[in-house]
Parts: C-alpha cells; structure tokens; sequence
C-alpha cells in the first residue's frame, strides 16, 4: 500500500492519511496535523519527529517506556500455574485452522506472547484457552488442575480473566452501561451477587474503580459502552478483567486500534499484574508490542506454535520467518546455510 501511495504522491495526487500508526506517519508522510480532543495541538515534519514526540503530542503528556519490578529476574525457575499439554482441536468454523499439539508452561509471574499472522489458529486457541470450546480435561491446567472441561463462567471461578480481540459485542455490550458491563464478567470474582441480588453500590464501586485506575475518559459509569471511543473502552475492558487479580491473564490484540498513551497505561498494567505473580498471556499481530513487554515468545503459525524462546535473546528476522510459515527444522538450515555462505 505504501509504494501505491508514494507512487500517486509522485504523480502530484495530495493525499490525506489519517492513522494514530506513529512509525507509519514518520515513513510516509511529508507534514503532519496532530489532534487531542478534536483540538489543533501542532504541525510537525514527522522527518524531524520520533514517535514518541508526536505520541506526547497526542496524549498531552510525557510517555515513558513501560517499567517492570526486578526486570532483570529469572521467572522461569518459579512456579508453573499454567499448562497446555497436546492441544489438537479441529475448527469449529468452515475456513478456520485446526490446532495440532500445542504444548507450553507457564510459570508465575512470567508475560507470555504467542505472535503470528492472522487467521493462523489465534482464534481457535484462544476459544480452547478462554473456555468456549471445551477441550479433553488433562490438555489445560490450572494450578496441575486439569480444567479443560469447564466453561468459561467456571474458569472465571477458577481464576482466569480473558479480554478478547472485538471490543464491541463480545468484551463489551454496546449498549448496556458501563456499571452493568463490569458485572457481566466481574460478578464472580468481584462479589457482586449478595443473596442472589446485584449488589449495586459493590457493582457501581467496581466500574469506578476501573476508570479511575485506567484513566478511562466517560460521562458516568451510566454511559453505554458503545459511546466510547475505542481507546477508552479498550482500558476500561482490560482494566475490569486486571482488577479482578487474576490468577491467569489472557489477552487477545490487547492494544489494537488504540492510541499511544492508551497502550502505555495498558502495557503498565500487564507489567504490573505479571509483578504481582500473575500469569499473563498475550496473543498478538503486533511483533513490537510482544518484545517490549514479554519474558518468552512464541510462534503460531498454521495451527502448530513454535518452542518459546527468551525474549530478550529473539531473533526479530527468525520470528518473521516463523510467522510467514517457515518450520522450525527448515529455518535452522536456511540459517546454517548462510552462515556458511557467509564463510565461504
């Protein structure tokens, strides 16, 4: 798409690109308007520009890098509290990818991130990790409790907060009110129920507690869901499933479509919640996103996931590889056969 709009750029077309893709902006673009709040706030040449200046001019504040506790501590030696042993599920779905022995651990504390291309059996692992499709009992494990059977109210019980990909219709009903969507996952964990009743000041206290610990901009927790705007809504969805306190965090594309400063509040947190002793797993397109804040990484690609690797030691070009379907035997010989291209 870019070499279409460098090319109609050089034939003398204008062309007006609106994205909040700050690296996008800065390779593309001659001259960029930056808006907050529906406000002019400044003209940049996004040349001259990083993308965290022009993300500070966005959110109007300062940015810092996403901050871990004891960042340079082992979490690998800790205990394991959740395990995916031999995972082979058929779609449910006509054009979906069948899942074929998936098998990792993971320990406390430790963020975990699964990359790969779309449509590559993100959706039918996370339907198996999330509860929607039931699985044989001893391929997941909770605590060395094989959970595989239970539904996803039961998972909830068990420990397990989920936030999935589509914000609207399935992390959120659009048109119910903000208090009554942190009831629809939080009931459980939160004890909002008193006597088979909605405990309403506890349901009421819960939402604000969201939106005061994620800075989730709204009119009243009596405001539908769907008024606000993505990035918001995005925070006050990870934040309800955060302040739960989770025993095992799972997140689908946790920042897509959201803006700089909403993806640094949400980044914090799953540092934060991992810092706690909580396992986090995320399930994400976006490579970047993945190294900044993961302990390991892996590959799905195809239904199969690679073996997890330390993020700190991943190869960027071998994980671009293992996402364009390149197997693992496979890409070892490319990578021996270069270098002794390179010897020679």
């Amino acid at each position: 798409m870019f070499e279409v709009l460098r090319r109609l750029s050089s034939e003398g077309v204008s062309i007006l690109y609106i994205s909040h893709k700050l690296d996008e902006i800065k390779v593309l673009c001659h001259h960029a308007t930056i808006l907050r709040q529906g406000r002019l706030v400044g003209e940049v040449v996004p040349a001259e520009e990083t993308a965290l200046s022009m993300a500070q001019l966005m959110v109007g504040e300062q940015l810092a890098e996403p901050l871990r506790a004891d960042a340079d501590r082992d979490r690998l030696d800790q205990e394991v509290l959740f395990q995916v042993n031999e995972l082979t599920l058929p779609s449910e779905q006509p054009f979906g990818v069948d899942l074929h022995a998936i098998n990792f651990e993971l320990n406390r504390g430790e963020i975990f991130g699964i990359a790969g291309v779309a449509g590559n059996g993100q959706n039918e692992l996370l339907a198996a990790l999330s509860g929607e499709v039931s699985t044989p009992p001893e391929t997941i494990l909770l605590n060395r409790q094989p959970i595989g059977r239970y539904s996803p109210t039961q998972r909830r019980s068990a420990g397990i907060t989920y936030v999935p990909e589509e914000r609207l219709g399935h992390g959120a009903v659009p048109d119910m009110a903000l208090h009554e969507n942190a009831f629809l996952s939080g009931f459980i964990r939160r004890r909002l129920l008193r006597h088979g009743m909605i405990d309403i000041l506890a349901r009421n206290r819960f939402a604000r507690e969201v939106c005061d610990a994620f800075n989730v901009k709204h009119s009243g927790i009596e405001s539908a869901a769907g008024s606000l705007s993505g990035g918001n809504l995005q925070k006050y969805i990870v934040g309800r499933e955060v302040l739960q306190k989770p025993t095992v965090f799972i997140a689908a594309q946790p920042t897509w479509g959201v803006d700089a400063g909403a993806a640094a509040v949400i980044h914090q947190a799953l540092l934060d919640l991992a810092d706690s002793g909580s396992v986090v797993l995320i399930v994400s397109q976006d490579l970047d996103e993945l190294l900044l804040i993961s302990d390991r990484i892996a590959v799905i690609s195809g239904g199969r996931l690679s073996q997890a690797m330390p993020t700190r030691t991943a190869d960027r070009n071998r994980l671009g590889m293992l996402m364009g379907g390149m197997k693992a035997g496979t890409l070892q010989e490319e990578v021996e056969a270069q270098g002794v291209q390179h010897a020679v």
